[in-house]
């Protein structure tokens, strides 16, 4: 296998789809390469360490993440039509998850904060920088609807924080119990944490 070859993008697939499955611990590099099916020498070409390949991983996954989050909350229409929909397709994800593999996975960057905030300092820096941008996505949101009048919090930026985080927690939930239905309270409880009390329009007829 040559150093111009795929190997690295088979290592960093094999190794999202194992951290996705087991965690970052129990991992091996010859684990991981018996997985993308590599010479370990192939391992060391691309990545100095294990944890190397695991900030790769989580970059190229919040990478793809953003991008949807970008599609999703960049739409034409209404703000919380758009923060519906964001949640609406993570529980697809979730749901589609769990359909090809028998069980939710829940979320790379929660998953690996319970594992991995207080042992890897530089992990843990790249998962708050994550969390800080998606705060700061849904932070603009509320600020168009809290414009429009739509919704009734003094600090758009509290309230985001308090959306990110019950989205994970609820996606916390359906990995614990392997159940996706852990996740319809997800608008109902947005609502309430933005002090909505009568949907527009635009919105309720959804």
């Amino acid at each position: 296998m040559g150093r111009t070859s795929d190997a690295r993008e088979k290592i960093i697939t094999a190794a999202q789809t194992l951290i996705e499955q087991r965690g970052y611990s129990a991992l091996g590099v010859a684990e991981i390469c018996k997985a993308a099916g590599v010479p370990k020498g192939s391992f060391y070409y691309f990545f100095e360490s294990k944890e190397a390949l695991a900030l790769t991983v989580v970059d190229e996954h919040w990478a793809a993440q953003r991008r949807e989050w970008t599609r999703i909350l960049g739409a034409d229409a209404a703000p919380l039509e758009r923060l519906r929909r964001l949640f609406e397709a993570t529980e697809e994800i979730q749901h589609a998850g769990q359909q090809s593999c028998g069980t939710v996975s829940g979320c790379m960057f929660g998953n690996l904060t319970l594992e991995m905030s207080n042992q890897t300092e530089s992990i843990r820096g790249r998962l708050q920088e994550i969390f800080d941008t998606q705060v700061g996505m849904i932070d603009e949101i509320v600020t168009e609807a809290r414009e429009r009048g739509e919704v009734a919090v003094a600090d758009t930026h509290a309230a985001a924080a308090s959306i990110v985080a019950q989205l994970e927690g609820q996606v916390l939930f359906a990995k614990l119990y392997n159940d996706t239905g852990r996740l319809s309270p997800l608008w109902t409880n947005c609502l309430a944490i933005l002090g909505v009390t009568a949907l527009p329009q635009a919105v309720a007829g959804a």
